[in-house]
């Protein structure tokens, strides 16, 4: 549920009918301080809400090991990954591109939806 890519796929799932299974890096709590507007913490608990199954990984030593632990988890319930992806380096453990690898490594069939970032 982190902003961008993520909540715009889970609320156009959403809208079509499908279920959301969140898998959180964090617990809840924890992981809404990573949000720094009233707007975007608003928008998390609306979707979190709508969640048909909201998950937790286990403790991690840092955010970095439990953000990619969070992406492991989803990769390894997904017969497809769709990634959302400007195609560079992950900035940090357990980014996108960290995740892209993993799952071509597994042989998970991955779609790619190529973004341009103009803050980056």
């Amino acid at each position: 549920m982190a902003e961008g890519a993520d909540r715009l796929v889970a609320r156009e799932l959403l809208e079509r009918g499908a279920s959301l299974v969140v898998v959180l890096p964090l617990d809840r709590d924890d992981y809404r301080r990573d949000f720094a507007t009233e707007a975007s913490l608003a928008e998390f608990d609306h979707l979190l809400a709508a969640a048909d199954d909201v998950r937790s990984v286990p403790a991690f030593d840092s955010r970095e090991a439990a953000y990619e632990a969070a992406g492991l988890t989803v990769l390894e319930a997904s017969d497809v990954l769709i990634a959302v992806w400007d195609g560079r380096s992950s900035r940090g453990r357990g980014g996108t591109a960290e995740i892209v690898e993993a799952a071509n490594a597994r042989g998970t069939n991955v779609l790619v939806v190529p973004v341009t970032r103009d803050n980056v």
